[in-house]
């Protein structure tokens, strides 16, 4: 006799903060009404997991152990590299069925692949019973990332899918990771995602280069300020001792990384107070400096926020997520929403040739089992 269990994991929307993460800032997201749902069907005559997708045509057996590879670039290494991280702590999983979907645009900036990753945790957390805590389990899935997929990202992703409560955003220190749960009292507006569809395309290369002049950066300041992370020294001692940093670039990388964990702060400040104009400003203010300091916006997300700002009932938009493709957020009058959609989608299909996609979007929990 099978049993089938099924669990749902959201994905993410960043409203503030951005390249934040890996410096040891403050970052604001919050979970969204679109993700990725898995059904497990336990199955003792299959030897191994069998994985498949409704999104992607790959599929396959696979006997887990704590040694194994990852399969080229196919998108089952993301819950594979999670049960090897549980099989290096002893658990695991056989005989199983693992069939994925879901409705999150793939290389978006929504976090598709974390929501994944957290997903499989939660649910293999579940089956053999390992009572790892929700936030144990954010670190394992950003070490299965780390490690088994290779790719060097930090904690903001993981941690919001695992950790969100619905209508709240998570006020997150990514150093310590202290946090807050902060109502998204948003009034008479809401949360536009506007899919640029142009997919995102963050060449390690890129985001490597940006790593080294934000170390380059630390490397100066640090012993002047005692700050272990570059997000650590404050906007007034950049302003001391900024004439050493020499190098362009480097100051550029810098000061968008102080004054991003800062605009982090005031934002939170704001929100909890009922100041949206001055929330919407700083998510503005953020989108400049991601453009022209930290350079990894694009010609898209910069007309889609152009469009943005220039129509009625928006009070602030940017870009969200790594950048270079993918989506921007908008905080925009109930009201308007639907102007704002039809108008904005126009006016970016004709100076893009690009279709966009818009998601009205509500903040809600994190990953969890679904109960019938």
């Amino acid at each position: 006799m099978t049993t089938t269990r099924i669990f749902h994991a959201p994905g993410r929307v960043n409203l503030i903060g951005e390249y934040t993460d890996f410096n040891g800032g403050l970052v604001f997201p919050c979970a969204i009404n679109r993700g990725t749902q898995v059904s497990v069907e336990q199955d003792n005559s299959i030897a191994g997991i069998e994985f498949s997708s409704e999104d992607f045509s790959f599929t396959a057996t696979i006997k887990v152990s704590k040694d194994l590879q990852p399969i080229g670039q196919e998108w089952v290494n993301y819950p594979l590299g999670i049960m090897v991280e549980f099989a290096k702590l002893g658990f695991v999983i056989d005989g199983c069925k693992f069939q994925f979907k879901g409705d999150l645009p793939h290389s978006a900036g929504l976090s598709s692949s974390a929501s994944i990753s957290v997903l499989t945790a939660y649910a293999v957390n579940s089956i053999v019973g390992a009572e790892l805590s929700r936030q144990e389990l954010a670190l394992l899935a950003q070490r299965a990332e780390n490690d088994f997929i290779n790719v060097q990202c930090g904690i903001m992703d993981q941690f919001v899918i695992a950790m969100a409560k619905a209508e709240c955003a998570i006020a997150l220190d990514c150093d310590s990771l202290e946090h807050k749960q902060v109502p998204l009292s948003l009034g008479e507006y809401k949360i536009v995602i506007g899919n640029t569809n142009q997919p995102r395309e963050l060449k390690s290369s890129a985001y490597n280069d940006r790593v080294a002049e934000c170390n380059e950066a630390l490397a100066i300041l640090g012993p002047l300020t005692a700050a272990q992370q570059l997000a650590h020294v404050t906007p007034a001692q950049l302003k001391e001792h900024v004439k050493l940093l020499s190098d362009t670039t480097v100051r550029n990388r810098a000061t968008h990384v102080i004054e991003e964990s800062d605009r982090v702060k005031r934002a939170t400040v704001a929100l909890e107070s009922g100041a949206l104009e001055e929330f919407g400003q700083l998510m503005n203010q953020s989108h400049v400096s991601l453009r022209d300091l930290f350079e990894v916006s694009s010609y898209t997300l910069d007309c889609m926020v152009e469009l943005a700002l220039s129509t009625q009932g928006v009070i602030g938009s940017r870009m969200t997520g790594a950048g270079f493709g993918g989506c921007t957020v908008s905080l925009v009058h109930t009201n308007a929403v639907d102007d704002f959609i039809a108008d904005v989608g126009a006016a970016y299909k004709k100076a893009t040739r690009l279709e966009a996609s818009f998601y009205v979007t509500t903040a809600t929990d994190g990953v969890n089992e679904i109960t019938t």
